[in-house]
């Protein structure tokens, strides 16, 4: 099982982890960084097999995976 850990300050909501990510471990959540954006938050990260799909899509580098 990996782990997938936020920058939150980093995130800017774009939503291509989420759609990227074929195991659904991340959404959107109701936190909000300094920015105003309501950044992405694992919400299922034992379904999480560490392909970094996530972390390669990401445009701002906000997703960290550590297996």
């Amino acid at each position: 099982m990996a782990e997938v850990k936020v920058v939150a300050e980093r995130c800017k909501s774009c939503g291509y982890c989420i759609k990227f990510c074929k195991k659904n471990v991340l959404a959107f959540g109701k936190k909000v960084n300094s920015k105003g954006y309501e950044y992405v938050e694992p919400v299922h990260m034992e379904d999480c097999v560490g392909c970094c799909s996530c972390a390669r899509i990401c445009p701002d580098g906000a997703i960290e995976i550590y297996k």
